[in-house]
């Protein structure tokens, strides 16, 4: 059933009906519609606008239609336009006339934006809990792992000797910003618009600071016309949403390599790979392969949305129909790879022995050799070249750092004596970095302790404001 048509004299043509029709996706807003209609109801009869005999049935009615949109027993039909008027059609097959009275003092503006205010909030938690779970996995492997060396990287060249529970757990670190990022982003969305109207308000006696404390909000939009216009906290979403996608891609990529014949670190548990349909000796890392491949489609959601936002003037435009779908996909494609890829990082189980043996190659502990001279009270200039000399001298003997003899190391700088050796082992490497973040084992426990604290903090919050928000859904 339309909402509107008093001045028309006709329906819309077959094919603009097809091109506004949004129930096909907005359906998925109805619990929070029904939630959102159940406080303004609230604010009409406190205003004397609707009867406390009437707004009874109403509330019996909008209750029970939450029961059946619940258990599937109420849909949308071919003739409905969105949620909103499949839901008003749901309350006027209950109570006749009086299923319109939710109209009065409010817009499909004010009631779609808050619609997508709840929804977003309660899809943004389950994220972050989400979030939460797979930075667990990645700390429990950081721990399993923090004894264990191996080369890091720059460049994708081998540059200084790390704890690989260094190199798994500042994945965990992204991803905490993350959460971070979903936790000042509630702060700044969990304002309502209900009340707003089309944009101006209403002249009715409504309370919209009333229905903001009804739903759960901080409180209600101080702007009408900014109430139903904005969008910002759909598009600072999906940038959250892309900023974790990009974060997946990077472990994604990570993942790929290790578990490549060249790397040969990372056995990928059966249950987290696939094989091919020709090639019988395949085991591919399609989990970290997705990750990797859906990052683009979340960074295209919220290019989508900045560019559908970036010349809409005054308030409401029907554009803003472009906001949803956006948002939908990205949530939905997170819920799918978070937890397939935690299931990954906890299954996958590492090679020590390789990874030890790589550490020191690509002669990875010249670094130390500078750091020994500067110790010695040389300026690091000259330290830098002699180390640079020390390289230069392996690779064109085919030899490692440590092969070098004492002879060709004092030949190099007089100050190059045997105790150079003590810190050209990959362990003498690790154990001297000790600066704080460093990768030094004893450090690299610090840390994770820490970041266990923060996460569990942040877990807490999120099950807080969750059950809260599950609790203010069912009033």
């Amino acid at each position: 059933m339309a909402l509107w048509g008093g001045r028309f004299t006709s329906g819309p043509d077959e094919a603009v009906f097809a091109l506004s029709r949004s129930i096909d996706f907005d359906w998925r807003l109805a619990p929070y519609d029904l939630r959102s209609s159940l406080a303004h109801l609230s604010v009409l009869e406190n205003a004397k606008l609707v009867s406390t005999k009437d707004g009874a049935l109403i509330r019996a009615a909008l209750k029970q239609l939450q029961q059946e949109v619940s258990e599937g027993q109420f849909f949308p039909d071919p003739s409905d336009e969105d949620v909103h008027s499949a839901l008003e059609r749901g309350l006027t097959l209950k109570l006749g006339s009086l299923g319109g009275s939710l109209r009065a003092g409010r817009s499909r503006n004010d009631q779609v934006a808050t619609d997508l205010r709840l929804f977003a909030i309660d899809h943004m938690l389950h994220i972050a809990e989400q979030v939460t779970a797979l930075q667990g996995a990645l700390l429990e492997k950081a721990h399993e792992y923090v004894d264990a060396s191996a080369p890091g990287f720059t460049h994708l060249q081998h540059a200084q000797p790390v704890s690989f529970g260094h190199e798994l757990a500042k994945h965990a670190h992204a991803l905490n910003r993350d959460v971070d990022r979903i936790r000042d982003w509630h702060g700044r969305t969990n304002f309502s618009p209900l009340g707003a109207g089309a944009l101006a308000g209403s002249s009715l006696l409504l309370d919209p600071e009333g229905s903001a404390s009804n739903l759960g909000f901080s409180g209600a939009i101080a702007n009408s016309i900014d109430a139903v216009s904005d969008r910002d906290f759909v598009a600072e979403a999906l940038f959250i949403l892309a900023m974790i996608g990009s974060h997946l891609s990077r472990m994604g990529e990570e993942w790929c390599l290790w578990a490549s014949t060249e790397f040969g670190w990372a056995k990928i548990d059966d249950a987290f790979a696939t094989g091919s349909s020709i090639m019988p000796q395949k085991k591919n890392p399609d989990i970290a392969e997705l990750a990797r491949g859906k990052a683009g489609r979340l960074i295209g959601n919220l290019t989508a949305v900045l560019s559908m936002l970036k010349g809409l003037p005054f308030a409401y435009n029907r554009d803003l129909q472009e906001d949803k779908e956006p948002l939908f996909d990205s949530l939905d494609t997170l819920s799918l790879v978070l937890p397939a890829f935690a299931g990954m990082v906890l299954t996958t189980t590492f090679d020590r022995a390789k990874m030890a043996a790589s550490a020191p190659t690509g002669f990875s502990l010249a670094t130390e050799i500078a750091d020994y001279l500067v110790r010695a009270g040389i300026p690091f200039a000259q330290a830098h070249e002699a180390a640079g000399k020390c390289v230069h001298a392996c690779e064109s003997a085919g030899i490692e750092l440590h092969e070098l003899s004492d002879s060709e190391l004092k030949e190099i700088h007089p100050a190059l004596d045997s105790n150079v050796r003590e810190v050209l082992s990959v362990d003498g490497a690790l154990a001297s970095r000790t600066t704080f973040g460093g990768t030094a084992p004893s450090n690299v426990r610090i840390q994770i302790a820490a970041l266990e604290s923060n996460i569990s903090n942040r877990a807490a919050w999120i099950a807080s404001e969750s059950q809260r928000f599950s609790g203010m859904m069912g009033a």
